[in-house]
């Protein structure tokens, strides 16, 4: 899918413990400038999404549990792929979502699990003072984009 960037991620591992680089700036995207960053939590066997963002590039970082990821291409002229893609623990990745890339992840890991994400819009605008850019696929009843 054009715009979306899968990076691996690796562990530098020493006597202390391990450091990873979540991203850096000479190696995002061209033109993806994040402007906040948070923390999620999410609970065993739980999703998050799907949904997507008009204007929005998320930018991911899974590297805690075990989580399923889905990605499906809803802009025009693009086609329909999906991609499902196992990330977490055994996979640490940063990946950036583009805005009509709708998304999803499920935590299918036996714990809670934290997923990062440092995207390039303020959620809610500028002192939270604009709609928030999201469209929320599940709670559509007849969506296409329904996780396995």
């Amino acid at each position: 899918m054009p715009g979306v960037v899968l990076k691996s991620l690796g562990k530098h591992n020493d006597a202390r413990g391990w450091l990873t680089e979540l991203y850096r700036e000479d190696e995002l995207p061209e033109g993806f400038t994040p402007a906040m960053g948070y923390m999620s939590v999410t609970k065993a066997g739980v999703a998050r999404g799907p949904h997507e963002h008009a204007n929005q590039t998320d930018g991911f970082v899974f590297m805690s549990g075990q989580f399923r990821l889905y990605l499906w291409e809803n802009r025009e002229g693009y086609g329909d792929a999906k991609i499902t893609l196992d990330v977490g623990d055994a996979n640490p990745i940063f990946v950036t979502v583009p805005p009509g890339v709708v998304h999803a992840y499920k935590n299918i890991g036996a714990d809670e699990a934290f997923v990062l994400n440092f995207p390039d819009r303020l959620y809610g605008g500028w002192e939270k003072k604009d709609e928030v850019d999201e469209h929320r696929h599940e709670d559509d009843a007849n969506t296409r984009f329904t996780l396995e």
